[in-house]
């Protein structure tokens, strides 16, 4: 096995499975082999991906019955119907429960892949290849499955943990500029939640990730992959303390639903949502205007939006906010902060913080 692979493993007791990072694993056979029980396979890719990689991973997978699956591209395409592909192909093919779905692509064919494995013949392998920074370092881990519905982003779906998480950080050369950013953000999140040094690691280093330098990419997605395996492990089910992890989301997800799924991608609309989280936070009087200033300082430097669309106005936002999964007993639950590296999950805020955050924060970041 290559030297330079680094091996994060994710404690769930007989759930637990290893996170593999390095150069040039799409290939790998011995991984593959490791973690396939079966001989059936089926890979889900989508209409980007597949020319770029599969041939790659299907070298990996030689003495396998290998059949392939492609979907259209985008978080448009996250949907029911699009899903039920994945369905036609395994029963078309005569896949049994002894096969294993191998997703390739980003955070979109994860997710849909990994639900259609929780759900064929009520659960059969999964195996996560990555390809995006944004996958790599959070949808591909921690076992959050589904499918997105026009009245709410990811409101069906499953938790179901892969067999193994495989980041190639090859795949990371042909990323644009965009998803690079958009993956970013992920690690911004986790040095916001509880890794204080890991946000001054990325004050001092956003260049260098922006420039794909390997040594800085394998860093973060190391130490992201760390953060929230301990999390994950602690709340695989997000019972609690694992709702940190939506530091922004609450805000995000209704930009990504109210401007239509694939206008934003999903690290944009989280990004503004951790900088309005930060707003919020100020106003309550529990972070620091010169934190909030750092926070929206650096998702600036990242190449992110820190401002909402001008069509959320808060209306909309409140509308959205309300169907979001993290309402509890009629309240919205919000990821907040009380500094960097010190988050909170409450329900217990000033509501009209809140009101002012949405109807004045988009103004003052135009």
């Amino acid at each position: 096995m290559n030297a330079e692979i680094r091996i994060l493993n994710v404690d769930l007791g007989e759930r637990s499975y290893p996170i593999y990072i390095g150069s040039g694993l799409i290939g790998d056979k011995a991984i593959y082999q490791r973690h396939i029980p079966g001989r059936q396979v089926m890979v889900v890719s989508n209409e980007t991906v597949a020319p770029l990689y599969l041939n790659k991973l299907l070298d990996g997978l030689t003495g396998f019955q290998v059949e392939t699956v492609v979907l259209p591209d985008g978080e448009q395409f996250k949907t029911l119907e699009v899903w039920q592909t994945i369905f036609d192909a395994l029963l078309t093919k005569r896949l049994n429960r002894q096969c294993t779905i191998i997703a390739l692509g980003g955070g979109v064919v994860g997710d849909m892949a990994g639900f259609a494995a929780a759900c064929y013949q009520r659960g059969i392998h999964f195996v996560q290849v990555p390809t995006t920074l944004l996958a790599q370092v959070d949808s591909s881990v921690g076992g959050k499955t589904g499918v997105n519905h026009p009245l709410g982003k990811n409101m069906i779906g499953a938790f179901y943990q892969p067999k193994c998480v495989i980041a190639d950080t090859e795949t990371l050369d042909t990323l644009d500029d965009r998803q690079l950013s958009a993956g970013i953000a992920e690690i911004i999140k986790y040095g916001l939640i509880d890794d204080p040094d890991l946000f001054a690691w990325l004050e001092s280093n956003i260049s260098r990730l922006r420039s794909r330098e390997l040594e800085a990419l394998c860093y973060a997605i190391e130490r992201s992959c760390h953060d929230k395996a301990e999390v994950v492990a602690a709340d695989e089910f997000e019972a609690g303390h694992r709702a940190l992890l939506n530091l922004g989301h609450t805000f995000g997800h209704a930009i990504e639903t109210g401007v239509g799924y694939g206008e934003w991608l999903h690290g944009e609309a989280v990004a503004t949502g951790m900088c309005m989280a930060a707003d919020l936070s100020l106003r309550l009087g529990w972070l620091a205007e010169e934190d909030a200033n750092r926070i929206i300082d650096l998702i600036q430097k990242a190449g992110l939006p820190v401002s909402p669309p001008a069509a959320m106005d808060t209306e909309r936002f409140l509308d959205l906010m309300a169907v979001d999964k993290k309402v509890v007993t009629g309240k919205i639950r919000l990821v907040l902060m009380e500094g960097i590296g010190n988050s909170l999950i409450t329900e217990d805020f000033d509501s009209g913080a809140l009101i002012e955050t949405l109807a004045e924060y988009g103004r003052r970041y135009v």
